[in-house]
């Protein structure tokens, strides 16, 4: 059996902080990366809150995600080195998009256009 890459494994949780980081480095807010992760995900407040407290996996945080934004097409770029648009793993796909969505905000690009409005 294959072996499936790490960050699939990884918890939502330990990765989350990371997020808020990148984005407060850059005079950003966590209230900006929340609103992204509800905008990808469908997860806001309360459910957010558990899914970084119960330590969840990305795998378990994306299969059991609210909704996925029907927008997600438009997120297109490089992240890490690779056209998120061309990421065969639907999986993988979804943590490209939300990096690419956390490197937006952090660049300082607008919200609406972060959330593709």
């Amino acid at each position: 059996m294959e072996k499936k890459p790490r960050v699939f494994t990884m918890s939502f949780g330990s990765v989350y902080p990371l997020y808020v980081q990148k984005a407060e480095k850059k005079g950003r807010t966590k209230e900006e990366v929340d609103e992204i992760i509800a905008w990808l995900t469908g997860y806001r407040g309360a459910k957010l809150q558990r899914a970084i407290d119960s330590g969840v996996d990305f795998e378990t945080f994306f299969s059991k995600a609210p909704r996925l934004n029907p927008n997600v097409g438009l997120i297109t770029g490089v992240v890490c080195g690779v056209r998120v648009e061309e990421i065969a793993d639907p999986l993988m796909q979804k943590i490209r998009y939300l990096d690419k969505l956390v490197d937006e905000l952090a660049r300082g690009k607008k919200l609406e256009s972060i959330l593709r409005k």
